[in-house]
């Protein structure tokens, strides 16, 4: 068997303009990538983005860099990809293995799965438009661009401006279109408290909305679960999964809480097969879900997109990341109407980080 060799090169990511949360704001985003090459064939490589996010992934920022040289070092001396790590407490670390491994497997073409339908431009997939926390003017505008664009799913990042003007921004919306014709996701990221969330969300679903994230901060089962019970807008669990590795415990979680959706997020649950160990659970307990990027470039785009194809996932996915950047990778990703779509006859351009 070929020997495989490692290395990973540090690329800064700059956002076209400041991204609020009700967490922070984040002007720019450090991300790092995985490449593997088999032994003296340079020419062809696989690679793979590892990427956490300060404040909410469970990797270790402070020891980052350390670890994935460690990784890289581990894998150049048993000249293979099966070493021991600790991947429980670098999750996104193990996502880009996976996804170098799946890339070098492949040709090293960023083609992740055989005969995919999204790769080959076969198919397209429906995706939310995302509108950041902004000025209420400002998320006007960003909204207005949305919609002339055909998007029908926005998701709105809550929390963080007076409850007035979010509603107002709300009211515009439904202004314009009903809830049939547009459907409206929130995102709290845990900016309510237990004491305050049903009164707020009371407020909100006067304007039809179909879900919320994560109106509570995670581990706070009981209160979560009352909510889930109270609320008039359903609520999908974000970052309640992400500090959870024990299947057992996911499942006493799901039971305890449940949602009436789940996010996926690759990048923080640690790679396809343990998002997968998530699904397979909500499925038993009948409880839907979708899938969502995490700040990724469009490496890590396009890999959990041809993934949500594989899977034949449906409903709108959270894939509309990759146009916050201004310095983001020219790839075949394209998005047209609402939808994400990969163009084969562009190419990937690497050259920002020497590949």
């Amino acid at each position: 068997m070929t020997r495989l060799t490692a290395e990973y090169i540090t690329h800064t990511l700059n956002f076209k303009k400041p991204a609020k949360t009700s967490r922070d704001t984040l002007t720019t985003k450090q991300t790092f990538f995985l490449v593997l090459r088999e032994e003296g064939n340079d020419d062809v490589f696989g690679i793979g983005e590892c990427s956490y996010i300060a404040g909410l992934s469970r990797d270790d920022a402070s020891q980052y860099e350390n670890h994935l040289k460690l990784l890289c070092d581990l894998i150049n001396e048993e000249g293979n990809a099966d070493v021991d790590f600790d991947f429980d407490a670098f999750p996104s670390m193990e996502f880009g293995l996976e996804m170098a491994i799946m890339d070098l497997e492949n040709g090293g073409k960023r083609q992740y799965f055989d005969e995919n339908e999204f790769f080959l431009s076969e198919r397209d997939i429906a995706i939310n438009g995302l509108v950041w926390m902004d000025a209420a003017t400002e998320m006007v505008s960003q909204i207005d661009e949305l919609l002339a664009n055909d998007f029908k799913v926005l998701k709105l990042k809550v929390g963080a401006l007076d409850l007035a003007e979010e509603i107002g921004v709300l009211r515009y919306i439904r202004s314009k279109y009903t809830a049939a014709e547009v459907e409206i996701r929130l995102d709290a990221n845990g900016a309510f408290t237990p004491e305050n969330a049903l009164g707020i969300l009371n407020k909100l679903a006067e304007f039809d909305i179909h879900s919320i994230e994560q109106p509570i901060k995670p581990g706070q089962w009981e209160a979560m679960a009352q909510l889930v019970k109270d609320s008039p807008i359903d609520i999908a669990l974000d970052e309640e999964l992400i500090n959870i590795t024990d299947p057992d415990e996911k499942e006493q979680m799901l039971k305890a809480i449940r949602p009436q959706y789940i996010i996926i997020k690759p990048t923080l649950l640690g790679g396809f097969g343990l998002s997968e160990e998530w699904m397979e659970i909500a499925d038993e307990l009948l409880i839907p879900y979708w899938v969502t990027s995490a700040l990724e470039s469009n490496i890590g785009l396009n890999a959990i997109a041809q993934w949500v194809a594989d899977l034949d996932l449906t409903r709108p996915q959270g894939l509309g990341t990759g146009q916050l950047y201004g310095n983001n990778f020219k790839s075949p990703l394209i998005i047209d109407k609402g939808f994400l779509r990969y163009d084969d006859s562009r190419d990937w351009h690497l050259d920002a980080i020497g590949l």
